[in-house]
């Protein structure tokens, strides 16, 4: 008896990948095209277990069971969009239209890459009766494990930050490591340094000369949006008095994004320290009260979604003036609900607001009217999609006019426009256009803005520029100075009131993420992982 006796069916045994080349050969393709965050030992793994020969015609079925949902996995390991389970742990999803529904299954086709796979579709058809794609899938999977292609490094390496200083510590190295422990530690030295800044509010002055402020809380509204839709540059930014060119909203969900604005006099907050009772000192609009402002709330929409208003009043702020139920519909939200016109909510609450006698208002108002998936209403009550740039135009129209509304009455008011956070026109690698679940730059980087009415500020080419990475403890800073700078008979010295405004270092967190600027690059860290992984750059 000679050794191919027993060799022979043993060899007949390994029946090569079969069907699942094409599963390889088009996460190569995913690979090439930079929309796959191929990791390869698992692949190996997967491919080995493809691969081992077994006796019986049930064993390779049942392998075949069980690979289904293996593979699946994988491949979902494998992109960059963070673990499923983050879906479903928001509940708010459940609440979403249908057609709003639809409207994002139909983002996550990209017919271009559909285009691709029925091609390699097409050649595997073919190609399989003439080649060994086993061996083609394997020599590829080799290739990618000794790292043949640059950019298709393992996520779970480190690179070493360039040269730099680093403000949140007290000296830096030249070259630091970003590994997990010095990442760590720069961020609880963060926190720990943020803990200790407050805003110092004056004390009342006898001599003040009266203003409101007014707080425009903007959903959805980033410097990348209006990138994406070539509005950068618009009528409204332009008769502004000072942007804020670096400012990060620090988080890209509306409920946290509001409490930030509202406890803007104290450092920056941990994402789950904003869900602690706040101290006194941190709410600004608590401060402004104890200067004489009579705060007030006011929405354009039910702010029952997601709890919102309940966001919003555990931060001690009264509940909304207004009963959006009144107001015609220009909006109907994605989840259904409507959303009134800007300009009808603040031209009726202005004039209710002259009426009152108050001295000093600070108010509140929050705005959806850029959120995703909203529709607007059509002359027959129906509903039809806009796009952003339509929307964008009609808030920052209503705005315009609301501005043109408060010179006429010849009262003294600061207008500030803070976003929440961006809309995601265009999406990214990790998430698709709409959706914000890890807060990076382009979605945190928002345009905060400040128009000063009445306050004797001369005509400005441009808008002054703050151009420092800030954040709302500079907002809450300057409204101080503000104050302090309006006696009798003083004209505001805005260009002195932006000198030596705090900066803040740029981190931003969800419930689900967190997103770190270390040395001129970002790293984020998601929710049940361990490790901090570079933010992929996207391709131009």
């Amino acid at each position: 008896m000679t050794s191919s006796t027993f060799s022979t069916p043993l060899l007949e045994r390994w029946r090569g990948l079969g069907a699942w080349n094409l599963y390889f050969l088009a996460k190569f393709l995913l690979v090439a095209a930079a929309l796959l965050d191929f990791k390869v030992l698992p692949n190996l793994l997967f491919a080995a277990f493809l691969l081992i020969p077994l006796p019986g015609q049930w064993l390779r079925v049942g392998r075949q069971v069980v690979a289904v949902p293996l593979g699946i996995a994988l491949f979902y390991h494998d992109t960059w969009l963070p673990p499923f389970s983050r879906l479903l742990a928001q509940p708010g999803v459940l609440d979403f239209s249908w057609d709003y529904l639809l409207e994002l299954l139909a983002r996550y086709i990209n017919w271009n890459l559909v285009a691709g796979l029925i091609l390699l579709l097409v050649a595997y058809s073919y190609l399989r009766h003439w080649l060994r794609l086993s061996t083609v899938s394997l020599l590829g999977l080799a290739w990618l494990a000794v790292g043949g292609l640059p950019s298709l490094s393992s996520s779970n390496s480190q690179p070493t930050a360039v040269a730099g200083t680093d403000s949140a510590t007290a000296t830096a190295p030249v070259a630091v490591v970003a590994d997990n422990a010095t990442l760590d530690a720069w961020l609880d030295r963060f926190f720990t340094s943020e803990r200790q800044r407050v805003t110092n509010f004056p004390v009342e002055k006898p001599d003040e000369q009266p203003f409101d402020l007014l707080v425009i809380n903007v959903c959805s509204l980033a410097w990348d949006d209006l990138s994406t839709v070539g509005m950068r540059d618009n009528p409204l930014f332009s008769r502004l008095d000072v942007i804020f060119d670096q400012f990060n909203s620090a988080t890209s969900y509306s409920g946290p994004a509001a409490i930030r604005v509202l406890r803007a006099s104290c450092g920056q907050s941990s994402h789950a320290g904003l869900y602690q009772p706040p101290a006194d000192q941190c709410l600004l609009f608590q401060n402004l009260a104890k200067l004489g402002f009579q705060s007030q709330t006011l929405l354009n929409h039910s702010g029952h979604f997601d709890n919102f208003i309940g966001d919003i009043t555990s931060q001690h702020m009264p509940q909304p003036g207004f009963n959006i139920a009144n107001f015609p519909r220009a909006l109907v939200s994605f989840d259904g609900s409507p959303v009134a016109g800007d300009l009808d909510v603040l031209s009726n609450w202005w004039g209710k607001r002259e009426q009152s006698g108050a001295q000093h208002v600070s108010l509140f108002y929050n705005t959806i009217s850029l959120h995703d998936g909203n529709r607007i209403v059509t002359a027959d009550g129906g509903t039809r999609p806009a796009d952003y740039a339509t929307r964008a135009t009609r808030l920052f129209t209503d705005l315009g006019k609301f501005l043109d509304e408060l010179e006429r009455s010849g009262r003294r008011v600061v207008v500030a426009i803070v976003p929440e956070h961006g809309a995601a026109l265009h999406g990214d690698r990790m998430q698709l256009s709409g959706m914000r679940e890890i807060p990076t730059p382009s979605i945190t980087h928002v345009p905060v803005g400040l128009k000063f009415i009445g306050m004797g500020q001369p005509a400005r080419n441009e808008p002054l520029k703050v151009s420092s990475p800030t954040s709302f403890l500079a907002l809450s800073e300057l409204v101080s100075r503000v104050y302090a700078g309006l006696g009798a008979g003083q004209t505001l010295d805005l260009p002195g009131l932006l000198v030596d405004l705090p900066t803040t270092e740029r981190v931003s967190e969800t419930s689900g993420a967190q997103v770190l600027n270390f040395q001129g690059r970002t790293y984020m860290r998601l929710q049940g992982q361990p490790d901090w992984q570079p933010v992929p750059k996207e391709t131009p």
